[in-house]
């Protein structure tokens, strides 16, 4: 039994990395009335980062650099052209916070859960002048959904199925962190799936992870382990939760494969 991902498919408008902006696939969303230039109310850090808090959050822990954010976003230029959505992809993203632009790195450090912020981040801490990617000063509505340590630190319950842990008859066992959308259609068997995910040995190794990458997996239900053809059955998209999967839903202890039970976090993003 092969390895889960086959291949990389989303990469953020936001990462620091040059490449071209996706192009969207849904109707844009308008520009806000403020997206020439920060209004008086905006607050402005040392660097030039303008921001203002569109909806206070709920939550009391800001994100450091090393972590991990959830977010929905929509990125325009100072004309109003809409260059970069979540939205358009119809699912939150997720990123590590010191491995894309210097004005979003900073920005979201500002936030807690539940907050949504408006940017107006100058082209020096943008993409600064690179070509292929978006000149000038760039607007970003952003809204902080989870914060989430690097997957190089293994879930506290890694070792063992929780008593909280739901299990199928097959064995596999699941716990739901982060629900879907309500009334959300399931994959079936023979569903192509786009996710996020790590994967730790119940040591707390971790052996994979699109989340370390910052790039989505999309694969077909029938070309992954069993537990994965199961458990992605299961949810629904915008829900995260976490896996149990034993060895003989796993590798069964083949190949090159990692050995005896695996513990996933997996948020499914959409299927086809």
């Amino acid at each position: 039994m092969r390895f889960l991902i086959v291949l990389l498919v989303a990469t953020l408008g936001i990462t620091a990395a040059a490449q071209q902006p996706r192009a969207p696939q849904f109707e844009p969303i308008p520009a806000p009335p403020d997206v020439a230039k920060p209004p008086a109310d905006a607050e402005k850090t040392a660097s030039g980062l303008a921001h203002k808090v569109l909806q206070k959050g709920s939550g009391t822990t800001h994100p450091k650099g090393d972590d991990f954010v959830t977010v929905q976003y929509t990125g325009w230029t100072t004309d109003g052209k809409m260059f970069d959505s979540s939205f358009s992809r119809n699912a939150a993203s997720t990123f590590p916070v010191n491995k894309v632009i210097k004005g979003w790195s900073e920005g979201v450090q500002l936030m807690v859960t539940g907050e949504k912020q408006r940017f107006w981040i100058p082209q020096e801490l943008a993409y600064a002048g690179q070509s292929g990617r978006p000149q000038g000063m760039l607007v970003f509505d952003v809204e902080l959904l989870e914060i989430s340590a690097s997957p190089t630190i293994p879930p506290p319950d890694v070792a063992a199925v929780p008593a909280d842990a739901q299990k199928t008859a097959s064995g596999l066992a699941y716990k739901v962190l982060r629900p879907g959308k309500d009334g959300g259609e399931h994959p079936n068997k023979t569903s192509r799936v786009t996710v996020h995910y790590s994967g730790w040995t119940t040591d707390g190794k971790l052996f994979d992870s699109s989340v370390m990458r910052g790039q989505t997996a999309s694969f077909g239900l029938t070309d992954v382990i069993e537990g994965w053809t199961e458990g992605l059955q299961l949810m629904v998209p915008g829900e995260k939760t976490r896996f149990w999967i034993p060895e003989r839903l796993a590798y069964k202890g083949q190949g090159n494969g990692p050995k005896g039970m695996l513990v996933f976090d997996v948020e499914l993003m959409s299927f086809r």
